[in-house]
């Protein structure tokens, strides 16, 4: 026979396993600061108009 196990002291411990996986990730992403966010914007605009400056232009 094989150990008893409490099923709900099983799934609590999944359930808190998953969520600090959550948090982790959480973390990683929204936990910057205001200088990060304002040059990753920055940065995507910088790339959003160089993309745009190299556009064909249609011969309508």
């Amino acid at each position: 026979m094989g150990d008893v196990v409490n099923l709900n002291r099983f799934r609590k411990t999944r359930d808190r396993a998953e969520r600090a996986k959550d948090a982790e990730a959480n973390r990683i992403r929204f936990g910057r600061t205001k200088a990060e966010k304002e040059r990753d914007r920055q940065e995507a605009e910088r790339r959003t108009q160089a993309l745009d400056g190299k556009k064909l232009d249609d011969p309508d």
